[in-house]
């Protein structure tokens, strides 16, 4: 049965959302606070497909992390003291996550999501026109230090516990797999698995599709609250007036938390800023995406471009850009790829993006109990691109009475913080 679902987010999750709702026959209207020539996470972000990441932000040690870095203005995870109730509760609720046993129960789901999100893309590759640059190549996590293949070497043996291949290299049969860029480095956990496209390109081509296929498009217009009646939302209420629909998605990153305080439905998410530099003619391109691992920096060949992007800045919603952190990332870069000078990314505009980022490292999904009609999409993180495809999947099947396929959903529940 075809019904009106109205899509509150224009980013990635979103635009994955419309495509599969349009793909069952849905009419679609995509609500989005930016113009469509926007520059949010889905486009600045590193382009990675991640089964590798199947350990949840909140982990045992982020704590003591935090602590660590709390004072380097270049390190690339921070934490700003702020007079926040919604800072102190989401860092309480943080910190009783952060558990082993959080780990192990999310671990799994987490595989199931990126590897079924790998094989989606990889249809969606064949079904638009041009495809958006999808490379299956695998990622490199380079190690610079002896500590730090030792404790990446115990990352990639959790992953191939869960059946996620990864193989532990030394510097030599590192650079065999990518032997066109020079690395200085210990050596490194391959990750066979691990994708990278280009996030503009994406974008532009799913957009385009939709426009073509009769999505509706409202742009530079803000949700701000909801009509309700008997358990049911008869619409959304925006700055250029009220879009009645059948079916509403939320899908507004860190900013669904305040659509969720209208709606009675608690969504805690601090926002996470990140920061990339993309430079068009860089020394050498890799072939292979890759993540320094010292450094939490992530290094990302797009076309003939090379991006490079890091932090986890929890500073409130905040989008200016601070230069120590931004050098943090850039003077990295050297100390693996020696080829490049911090010098060469100098004069290149940064971007930042606030990605929306739940206490527990877990993207809320699926159907609140509050209201009959209501989807709830956000809080990927620093996943956005990779859980993008699965997690529209998952809401289409949601919208249309379908079961999902994958098990332990109920850990995503947008209602797991309800009081």
């Amino acid at each position: 049965m075809s019904k009106h679902v109205a899509i509150i987010g224009g980013g990635v999750v979103g635009m994955a959302t419309a495509w599969f709702c349009q793909q069952q026959g849905h009419q679609v209207t995509v609500i989005d606070r930016k113009p469509s020539q926007r520059d949010g996470c889905s486009f600045g972000n590193a382009g990675m497909l991640v089964p590798s990441h199947v350990i949840p932000l909140a982990a045992p040690g982020m704590i003591a992390m935090g602590l660590k870095w709390m004072w380097n203005p270049e390190s690339p995870f921070y934490i700003r003291p702020r007079a926040s109730m919604d800072l102190v509760r989401w860092m309480w609720q943080f910190k009783k996550s952060c558990t082993q046993q959080h780990v192990q129960r999310s671990a799994p789901l987490l595989r199931d999501l990126h590897l079924r999100s790998r094989e989606l893309y990889q249809q969606l590759q064949t079904e638009l026109p041009d495809g958006f640059g999808l490379k299956t190549r695998g990622l490199l996590m380079l190690c610079k230090t002896a500590a730090g293949l030792d404790e990446e070497a115990k990352t990639a043996a959790k992953a191939e516990s869960l059946g996620v291949p990864a193989q532990v290299l030394d510097a030599e049969a590192t650079s065999k797999l990518d032997p066109n860029v020079q690395m200085d480095i210990r050596g490194s956990v391959f990750y066979p698995k691990d994708c990278h496209l280009s996030p503009n390109r994406l974008m532009r081509a799913i957009e385009s599709e939709l426009e073509n296929n009769g999505c509706r498009f409202c742009w530079e217009t803000e949700s701000l609250g909801f009509t309700k009646s008997g358990g049911r939302i008869e619409n959304v209420v925006t700055s250029a007036g009220e879009i009645d629909a059948d079916e509403f998605v939320v899908c507004g990153g860190v900013w669904s938390t305040m659509l969720g305080h209208d709606l009675g439905v608690a969504l805690p998410m601090q926002a996470g800023k990140g920061y990339s530099v993309t430079i068009d003619q860089p020394a050498e391109l890799p072939e292979l995406c890759s993540l320094l691992h010292e450094a939490r920096v992530a290094v990302t060949p797009m076309g003939s471009s090379l991006r490079v992007g890091g932090t986890m800045e929890i500073a409130g919603i905040d989008q200016s850009i601070s230069q120590s952190r931004v050098r943090g990332i850039l003077q990295s870069v050297p100390k693996y790829f020696p080829a490049f000078k911090a010098s060469d990314f100098e004069g290149q505009p940064v971007w930042s993006g606030l990605r929306p980022c739940s206490p527990d490292g877990l993207p809320y999904l699926g159907r609140t109990a509050k209201w009959s009609n209501l989807v709830v999409s956000t809080g990927h993180a620093m996943m956005g691109i990779s859980l993008a495809m699965v997690s529209a999947e998952i809401v289409a099947n949601l919208l249309s009475h379908q079961t999902p396929e994958i098990e332990g959903l109920r850990m995503l529940s947008p209602d797991r913080y309800a009081r």
